[in-house]
């Protein structure tokens, strides 16, 4: 049996490893200092580093966690190997032979520990997918390659290869190489059945997935031919060696580029990190058949030495339904970042692979340039989702997108986006400032607290206890509750106006009649408590405008239990005029400055949909809109000359 490895090898290996260079395979050092290197810790997840590598005393030290070695544990701990194992991983790394206590060679392949013994047929399978692709076999897998724009010098930078169509044909291969059957089996590369263990990928394409330090840990790959019943892509299952959740597809050739740009893209698919890396993009990864996740973040973060100080990560998704739900998924993980989060979507849903076959390396690179920042496209995505042009679909917007904004962890950046929700959506910044303040009070949970309407007495109304917050923010119900609306401000003069509109409609109904009633009937009421009393007027119908006791009294019964106090109040609050003729003409004021108010939100709303217009592809729309804000705008002015 082998004996030891030398006590001065040990340590001539030792010397002469540079552990600055094998530490940067793994972690991004900044200087810091004279000869002192910084970057984020390895062994444990932090957001400012406190991972101290000096290269003159061959030792690095966590003053976070505590950690400390020489570069022998590092590979020890961060490549999970036996001491000898990382003896000889270096050893390898510099050239240097070993000589061992008995005078042997060291151990032999059998007395290797398992880890590198797994690598090992990894390195075997590799190399032997890729003398397949050479073959006449594998016509099929060129031509896909080709198809999609990879030539053989593409294939061959990822190190693309080719399975055959045999059950056993890598099988015999490693058997021939001295593997046996029970190691095989723990390699992911084989299935077993009846008769014994079989190739598990077969007549496929093949692209190997590496470890951040180059070794290939697993295989993906891609279905060929119509009689494969198997999913479309095959990756090695979860082993020793490969975890899909710690792994993510073209590490070992993004890191350096990584690092140095300060930027991380996370594409979907193999044929997409080639694409971006030949089009210019050398900062593409992908994740192996699961979404970007906490370990993935641990990773990215370490390479972007994400303590602050820039960087970017990058997602790019398909523009299906799928890909906007994966990027929403990213989205909630954004906080684990301090680099700014972006996500770049191509308008025709091409991922990076179909754009450049498509348009060129060009247009890779001007997708990623194009990107946007992730919170903006999780708003985007919300308001997608309702139907901005109706009154419902705004409200409904704002509360679901609100808590969106709340969630960007830069207070800077915060405000900005709540005053581009409010051109997004057509509202008052102040209505959406107070809508987003309403979320971050509510935190993580929400759950929106319950608020009622005040009696005069100040006195919380039927329906619930009244809220603090601003006027006009409706605080939706919890599920199956009975609906509550928060007591308006008195200081805000939108809200005083619209109270002020609803006691003339109330209590003077006459002035409803004619066209006004199509006028009136139209408006929309930002103060929610006072669009759910609108709301019952126009259910009651112009039918008993006439009658003003019996319209209040339908009103009443329209409207819910809990505003049917302020429906009281509204309809007995004294009118501040002394005549008849006075009434009428306060009325008429109110009615007429509601209206010109309408003109405005209406004007606000198209103004809304010009922005939300490409002026590329809806150049007739836009016309439009033109057209109706000019029509508008005549509108004002004649009510204005009318008054």
């Amino acid at each position: 049996m082998a004996g030891l490895i030398k006590r001065e090898d040990i340590d001539e290996v030792r010397q002469r490893t540079d552990i600055k260079e094998v530490i940067d395979g793994y972690v991004t050092l900044k200087g810091a200092g004279m000869g002192s290197f910084k970057g984020l810790c390895p062994f444990h997840d932090e957001r400012s580093p406190s991972f101290t590598v000096r290269p003159q005393v061959g030792r690095y030290h966590c003053f976070g966690c505590g950690e400390d070695g020489d570069v022998i544990s590092f590979v020890q701990k961060l490549d999970h190997t036996s001491f000898h194992e990382a003896v000889e991983k270096l050893a390898a790394r510099i050239g240097y032979e070993l000589r061992y206590e008995d005078g042997g060679t060291g151990p032999n392949r059998e007395e290797i520990g398992r880890r590198q013994r797994l690598l090992d047929a990894h390195k075997i399978a590799d190399e032997f997918f890729r003398a397949q692709l050479l073959t006449p076999g594998a016509t099929e897998g060129r031509n896909f390659l080709y198809g999609r724009g990879f030539d053989r010098a593409a294939s061959e930078q990822f190190g693309v290869g080719y399975a055959p169509q045999g059950w056993d044909s890598l099988l015999k291969h490693l058997r021939g190489r001295g593997y046996t059957d029970a190691e095989l089996k723990l390699t992911g590369m084989f299935s077993e059945g009846g008769r014994g263990i079989y190739d598990r990928f077969r007549g496929r394409l093949i692209w190997p997935i590496r470890d951040i330090a180059g070794d290939t840990i697993g295989f993906g790959a891609r279905k060929l031919y119509e009689d494969d019943q198997g999913p479309k892509y095959l990756n090695t299952p979860e082993t020793a060696l490969y975890k899909k959740s710690q792994v993510l597809y073209g590490i070992d050739l993004a890191k350096r580029n990584i690092a140095k740009e300060r930027q991380l893209v996370v594409v979907e698919g193999y044929t997409d990190v080639m694409a971006c890396h030949l089009a210019g993009v050398p900062t593409a990864v992908a994740t192996c058949g699961t979404a970007f996740g906490t370990e993935h973040i641990k990773i990215a973060r370490r390479l972007l030495s994400d303590d602050g100080s820039g960087g970017e990560v990058i997602f790019t998704f398909d523009g299906d339904a799928a890909g906007q739900k994966a990027a929403l998924r990213a989205f909630e993980e954004d906080q684990r970042f301090v680099a700014q989060t972006y996500v770049a979507v191509e308008p025709g849903g091409a991922d990076p692979c179909e754009l450049r076959q498509a348009k060129g390396d060009s247009a890779v690179r001007d997708l990623i340039g194009t990107r946007r920042p992730l919170f903006e496209f999780a708003i985007r995505a919300t308001l997608r989702r309702h139907n901005l042009d109706t009154v419902e679909g705004r409200i409904a917007a704002l509360r679901e997108s609100a808590p969106v904004v709340a969630q960007i962890r830069d207070a800077g950046i915060r405000p900005g986006y709540a005053r581009e929700l409010a051109g997004w959506l057509g509202m008052p910044v102040e209505e959406v400032s107070r809508a987003v303040g309403v979320a971050m009070k509510r935190g993580s949970t929400g759950v929106p607290a319950a608020a009622g309407v005040s009696r005069p007495d100040g006195r919380p109304a039927v329906g619930g206890a009244a809220q603090p917050g601003g006027p006009g923010v409706a605080v939706g119900p919890a599920s199956g509750a009975v609906p509550s609306y928060q007591r308006p401000d008195p200081r805000d003069p939108v809200a005083s106006m619209e109270r002020q509109a609803l006691e003339v409609a109330l209590q003077e109904p006459a002035l409803l009649g004619g066209g006004i009633w199509e006028r009136f009937s139209g408006a929309r009421f930002i103060t929610p408590a006072f669009q759910a009393v609108h709301d019952a007027m126009r259910a009651s119908g112009p039918g008993l405008i006439g009658e003003p006791a019996r319209w209040v009294g339908q009103v009443m019964e329209e409207v819910p239990e809990p505003l049917r106090l302020l429906v009281s109040e509204l309809s007995v609050v004294p009118l501040p005029a002394n005549t008849a003729e006075g009434i009428q003409k306060y009325g008429k004021g109110i009615l007429k400055a509601l209206f010109e108010l309408q003109i405005t939100r209406v004007k606000a709303d198209k103004m809304s949909q010009l922005q939300r217009l490409d002026p590329g592809s809806e150049h007739e729309r836009i016309q439009q809109v033109q057209r109706e804000l000019m029509m508008l705008e005549m509108e004002r002015r004649a009510l204005r000359s009318d008054a």
